[in-house]
């Protein structure tokens, strides 16, 4: 999951889903609130923890913030050097994700209205890539709403946290604060991604309980919009500087990969796709025989 936050277009809760904890992951998020507190003084520590399943989200945390600590670097170097592989090898995650995450809805629950979720999740998402980004800020409580906003989209498959960072501005400023350790600005993006994280899984709780087919056709939707964005191949329409002072692509436009005369990563880039398609059915797989032994 930290590994997909940390690209702009890949959504961590599509990592999420398709390992099959994202329900238990908004289930534990909305255990944390101020019963807590009352619990630890009546229940001890140790029921407490338990009743915040403390040792998933410790686990699944400590791993997204070590991922993205050690490979932020990693993957602004693969897209700065090596962009058309690194988006082969997530577009071919997300496409297969689509289908896994539509499977999960019951053939019988079809209808006129899950068909119509699924194309509005489709077209929020297609618009969210093509906006425009906006110029970056230092602001405090513009980094805290950034980081709400983008901790709503992290755990929102299909929807890319930080590519609503890049749109807000605050993409660089964020990176750079993480490559130098700069402590101020990654508390105010952190503690508004804990208030923006604790108060939209709330939602998406209530969504799953009540309209279950209804929101996993709607998080389909968003998964297929996405695609526009992580397509591998794309031209630059408009450029921006970054903070190396470096010329990158601002607004690009995808296009066929047979537009590109003779590129040599083509063979290179089907075949990372289709590598990111069978790590998804394999863990669709484990996943299965893991529901089984469970049983």
């Amino acid at each position: 999951m930290g590994a997909a936050d940390v690209v702009p277009g890949v959504s961590g809760g599509t990592i999420a889903f398709i390992s099959g904890i994202y329900e238990e992951l908004i289930d534990s998020l909305n255990n944390i609130n101020f019963s807590l507190l009352k619990s630890l003084k009546t229940e001890g520590f140790k029921n407490t923890w338990n009743q915040a399943n403390g040792n998933f989200l410790l686990a699944l945390l400590s791993g997204v913030f070590v991922s993205v600590i050690s490979l932020v670097k990693g993957v602004e170097w693969l897209l700065e050097h090596h962009p058309v592989l690194l988006w082969a090898f997530f577009f071919g995650l997300v496409l297969a994700s689509i289908i896994y995450v539509g499977k999960q809805i019951k053939t019988s629950s079809w209808n006129p209205k899950l068909f119509v979720a699924m194309g509005l999740g489709a077209a929020v998402a297609y618009l969210i890539t093509t906006l425009d980004p906006s110029e970056s800020s230092n602001a405090n409580l513009f980094l805290f709403g950034a980081g709400a906003l983008a901790i709503c989209a992290m755990i929102l498959p299909g929807i890319s946290g930080a590519f609503i960072l890049v749109i807000l501005g605050a993409y660089s400023p964020v990176l750079e604060a993480i490559n130098t350790r700069d402590l101020k600005t990654i508390f105010f993006i952190g503690a508004g991604a804990v208030v923006g994280l604790l108060s939209f899984s709330k939602l998406l709780k209530w969504l799953f309980e009540k309209y279950h087919e209804l929101t996993l056709a709607l998080l389909t939707g968003f998964m297929i919009g996405s695609l526009n964005k992580i397509w591998p191949w794309k031209v630059a329409l408009t450029y921006r500087t970054n903070s190396k002072g470096m010329q990158v692509p601002l607004n690009e436009k995808s296009i066929s990969p047979f537009d590109f005369d003779g590129d040599p990563q083509l063979f290179q880039a089907i075949g990372l796709m289709v590598l990111g398609i069978l790590i998804i059915l394999t863990l669709e797989k484990i996943s299965a025989k893991t529901n089984v032994l469970k049983k």
